[in-house]
């Protein structure tokens, strides 16, 4: 790894430029990606996998703290500076060109890896949304680390009755914890986007009992697309929602952003009975 020259030149040598149209933005400050790194915790002898590595600047900072990772990147520019970072960590970098949304991640990177990436901002929320999704739980990932735009981080932690909680809140929270684990100037960026980012850290925990994770995505699809309703008209085309709603005591009359998530819960185990 020493022997790799810095991260600016391997990408004015190969031309590379990031790309709007895949959502890029370079990540190029070492110490910061090292902070990044570290969030997970140790991860000497520990699996990875990273989406988007792009030139590598984040991958490095993994491979030297002894992980080894699986990379998956689309934009095929990247493969020859990726390659690069192989060669000087062997055994510790495997890199898979394709596209993440049609990848089995539980396959190739295996169960109880770690999910550390800087997301490209067109696919990162899908990718969350798939990574929190499912009835197998606990899930084959072991922690997500993950770059998101402040905004979007800010509404994965949001507590209710904030303007920021919603759909992501709940979906994060329902059987995981989240927090900010640190936010990242547009400055750091290459190019610097137009919005600041934060970096999150999401473990999974227990899941409730009687819960079907379908069931809960479509209750908080229904009540936050229309979170300026009252919950008798977000939810009633809901089956079964608003027989839920009057078997628990909850008023129709709330609005989505003032239920907590453990009150989500309820009102998709009921229907889930």
């Amino acid at each position: 790894m020493k022997d790799l020259p810095p991260l600016r030149d391997i990408i004015k040598r190969h031309g590379l430029s990031a790309s709007k149209a895949l959502g890029q933005n370079f990540l190029l400050d070492g110490q910061l990606l090292d902070r990044i790194a570290r969030v997970p915790g140790p991860l000497k002898g520990e699996r990875v996998y990273e989406v988007g590595p792009g030139p590598g600047g984040l991958t490095r900072a993994l491979v030297s703290a002894g992980a080894f990772v699986t990379a998956v990147e689309r934009d095929r520019r990247c493969l020859p500076a990726l390659d690069e970072l192989s060669e000087a960590a062997p055994g510790q970098l495997q890199v898979i060109e394709g596209d993440a949304l049609a990848i089995d991640e539980a396959q190739i990177a295996g169960e109880g890896a770690h999910v550390v990436a800087n997301l490209p901002y067109n696919v990162g929320t899908a990718l969350f949304v798939r990574w929190l999704g499912g009835d197998e739980w606990p899930p084959w990932w072991k922690s997500l680390t993950l770059m998101f735009q402040q905004e979007v981080a800010e509404r994965i932690v949001a507590k209710p009755g904030s303007g920021t909680y919603g759909r992501l809140s709940v979906l994060a929270q329902w059987r995981s914890e989240a927090k900010l684990a640190m936010k990242v100037h547009r400055s750091a960026f290459v190019p610097p986007p137009k919005v600041m980012s934060a970096v999150v850290h999401i473990v999974p925990k227990d899941a409730p009992a009687g819960v079907s994770a379908a069931n809960l995505e479509r209750i908080t699809a229904a009540a936050f697309g229309q979170r300026r309703k009252m919950l008798r008209q977000s939810l009633k085309g809901l089956p079964g929602a608003l027989e839920a709603l009057e078997q628990l005591g909850i008023d129709s009359e709330r609005r989505a952003e003032t239920l907590g998530v453990e009150e989500f819960v309820a009102i998709a185990r009921t229907i889930s009975a």
